[in-house]
């Protein structure tokens, strides 16, 4: 395994990315304040499963076609985009047929209601099809981002000792596990901070507006990541 004055500036490294603010930080804030804390959670929880198929990749070398292809990681950049289009235009216009009904005026979709409602919130909370569905949808955004692949094969190798007693692909799946706990541990802490901010923000009167705004956020975000490419 990598010697002592390795994993200290790893374990740095490891932090200051932590600290970042990225787009499944993004991700997990919107589906906090949109549909509750614990369907944040498990948003959080499904970045950090799909997080390992990327780490898996990397210790088998998997990752590194994804560097070599440019049209295969722009393919699968194009994928995660749309996916991230297609949840903020499900939260924004309330499409999510498993707890009801398309929003209208007036019939509010089921995460405007959590919010104006302290009762419905908590309902919202414990609600399984809700938390599986989120849970479902980080795995898909998380696993089709190829940018968290790249991240691993440029990171990690630097951190890797070929003459070590440990193969190369166990020293990669060790540090990759201690990235992926550190981060989702930000990640958790997101959902907190943002399960503050639901608390405050809403209001019978205003909480049709957190759901939208939210919405956009994956929208714009997705759009962004294709404009990137372009």
């Amino acid at each position: 395994m990598s010697s002592l004055e390795l994993l200290l500036p790893f374990a740095l490294a490891t932090l200051a990315f932590a600290c970042m603010p990225g787009p499944a930080i993004l991700y997990m804030t919107a589906q906090t304040v949109a549909l509750g804390r614990r369907a944040g959670l498990m948003a959080a929880f499904g970045v950090h499963i799909g997080c390992y198929v990327h780490i898996l990749a990397a210790a088998i070398g998997l990752a590194s076609l994804i560097e070599q292809a440019p049209m295969l990681f722009e393919a699968i950049k194009l994928a995660g985009a749309a996916y991230l289009v297609w949840l903020g235009l499900t939260m924004f216009m309330g499409w999510d047929k498993s707890h009801g009904d398309a929003a209208s005026p007036a019939s509010p979709s089921p995460a405007s209601q959590s919010l104006a409602s302290p009762s419905l919130a908590s309902q919202s909370l414990a609600s399984p099809s809700l938390a599986s569905k989120s849970l479902r949808d980080s795995i898909i955004v998380e696993i089709l981002n190829p940018k968290t692949a790249l991240f691993f094969l440029t990171f990690l190798p630097q951190f890797v000792d070929p003459a070590a007693s440990l193969p190369v692909w166990l020293q990669f799946l060790l540090l990759g596990m201690f990235v992926n706990l550190v981060f989702s541990a930000a990640d958790v802490a997101a959902v907190g901070i943002a399960s503050v901010t639901l608390a405050r923000v809403a209001s019978g009167n205003t909480g049709w507006i957190v759901p939208k705004a939210c919405g956009s956020i994956l929208v714009g975000l997705g759009l962004a990541l294709v404009g990137h490419q372009i």
